[in-house]
């Protein structure tokens, strides 16, 4: 665990070999070529890194609003002492954050619109170290409609899907950002978004609903209502091998749960002093990132991983079902 003077509200772990990629097509597209063809496992190895965003938000407590870069190092299972790179914002706090998994950047959601920042590598005689900028260009799409609460890319990068305070659903299209699906009431108030693994399908939370989306239809197949008045908690899903849901809780608890068992796999007791604000596995399931209001990350790295057949819809919603009942039955101490 590290602690970098941000209370941070996003995670998300650097797709480096796409990044890296990218840069090198802007500067040469030969360059490129040669550097798709060296060895990625190499280049992951020593070019892990993370990408947090929070801060203090309009008021006057000192706290830079921000978007952090973080060196991972799985051998060690380290992140970094001092951030890699920082970028301070402005007055405006990044609520959430989602970045694009063939490496076309993050999107952070402000109070009042969303903006893409873009992925750059600074040069030196010594080191060459990935940071962020702000992009030239303006989503236009997702300005003047509010805090949006919840962001998220499908497996491709090919749509992005976004819920805001409002309660309204939007998804898009990526980079034309053309509307597919426009819903304004699919909440009371949109939580928390993530696709399956295959993209077929999008989970949405709310505080009293959560809703499976059909991509292919654009519909919501089903719907699975609170029950005695509990809320949904934070959630976070693992890849399509590897299929871990895990949980954060306010009282700073990690539970990773092994969905081939149905038992809880993992309890981190107070991984973090507050509230687990997000949380997200590696691209390979083999580590999960999370953060919370305590301006603390931490990485876990996941053990014993069992492989499974795949999740088909039905034991998706199984397991955000199966999430929540296990985080309420902790909280009434029927389970360790």
């Amino acid at each position: 665990m590290q602690k970098y003077g941000v209370p941070f509200y996003g995670a998300a772990w650097v797709p480096y070999n796409n990044v890296r990629s990218k840069l090198a097509s802007r500067e040469d597209p030969d360059k490129a070529d040669d550097d798709e063809s060296s060895s990625a496992s190499e280049v992951t190895a020593s070019h892990s890194y993370v990408v947090l965003a929070g801060g203090g938000g309009e008021g006057r407590s000192g706290i830079p609003n921000a978007i952090i870069v973080s060196h991972a190092d799985f051998a060690s299972i380290s992140l970094s002492d001092q951030p890699v790179a920082k970028l301070e914002i402005g007055s405006q706090l990044p609520y959430r954050m989602a970045v694009h998994p063939g490496g076309d950047g993050l999107i952070c959601a402000l109070p009042d619109s969303c903006r893409l920042f873009e992925w750059e590598e600074v040069e030196s005689s010594e080191v060459h170290k990935l940071s962020v900028k702000v992009s030239e260009k303006v989503l236009s799409q997702l300005e003047g409609f509010g805090q949006q609460l919840a962001l998220a890319f499908d497996s491709e990068g090919s749509i992005l899907a976004v819920g805001g305070e409002d309660g309204n659903l939007r998804v898009f299209m990526w980079p034309t950002m053309e509307i597919i699906l426009n819903e304004a009431q699919a909440h009371t108030s949109v939580k928390d978004l993530t696709f399956s693994p295959n993209g077929k399908f999008l989970v949405s939370l709310g505080r009293i609903l959560c809703r499976v989306w059909d991509l292919t239809t654009l519909k919501a197949v089903a719907s699975l209502p609170r029950e005695n008045n509990r809320s949904f908690t934070i959630f976070e899903i693992g890849n399509f091998c590897y299929s871990l849901p895990c949980s954060g809780t306010i009282q700073g608890d990690i539970l990773i749960i092994d969905s081939s068992t149905l038992r809880v796999q993992t309890v981190v007791r107070k991984a973090h002093l507050g509230l687990v604000t997000a949380l997200t596995f590696s691209h390979d399931s083999r580590a999960l990132l999370s953060v919370s209001m305590d301006s603390s990350v931490r990485m876990t790295v996941i053990k014993d991983k069992k492989k499974n057949g795949g999740m088909n819809l039905w034991v998706i919603i199984f397991i955000v079902v199966l999430a929540v009942t296990v985080y309420l039955m902790r909280n009434k101490g029927i389970i360790p």
